[in-house]
């Protein structure tokens, strides 16, 4: 597997704590194969804009070894997807230091507007990356990792461990094994 291109620029402590807050822009268009779903921003990848920016965080290099991408990609390459028919977007739109400062409110309440955005896209496949997040806020507790018995707006639904850098119940190997399933299951 092949190194992600450069980062383009590296932010300050300062310019990272001052993204509190801060949305990324979902990278999206419709009929995607796959719309991967975060929990929500970090600050680093509020910072700079692009999604699962901080380094550590493994979702680049899950993507190159399960096959959905020829090489690790940068954050900054994330447009790249689109052509591959990926996309990325979140539950909760505003970057804060941890997901655990989201209220379960925030999270059912972004989970009504992801449902709308799906039924807006339609892409074949929702991919949500955080378990616990995700049962928060569809409000399925026992829900487990892998393809789930219900759609969302129509949409097929997945549920993938969180790639941070700072889940360690999943390493890369396990991360990988988890997307090359969601791929060989939504490769047409």
């Amino acid at each position: 597997m092949s190194r992600p291109s450069e980062i383009p620029w590296k932010p300050t402590r300062g310019q990272v704590a001052g993204a509190a807050g801060a949305t990324v822009p979902d990278v999206v268009a419709p009929g995607l194969r796959v719309l991967f779903v975060g929990i929500n921003p970090g600050l680093y990848s509020g910072a700079v804009g692009h999604h699962f920016a901080r380094p550590g965080n493994r979702f680049w290099k899950a993507l190159a070894a399960a096959g959905f991408t020829d090489r690790v990609l940068s954050p900054f390459e994330e447009r790249v997807l689109l052509a591959a028919g990926l996309g990325i977007t979140n539950i909760v739109d505003r970057a804060t230091a941890s997901a655990d400062e989201l209220t379960p409110d925030e999270l059912h309440t972004g989970a009504h507007g992801l449902e709308r955005k799906v039924r807006r896209l339609q892409p074949a496949t929702v991919a949500f990356l955080g378990l616990g997040a995700y049962r928060t806020a569809f409000g399925r507790p026992r829900a487990v990792a892998g393809p789930q018995e219900v759609l969302l707006a129509g949409a097929s639904v997945w549920l993938l461990p969180n790639p941070s850098g700072l889940n360690a119940h999943h390493q890369l190997d396990d991360l990988a094994n988890a997307f090359r399933s969601l791929r060989e299951a939504t490769e047409g």
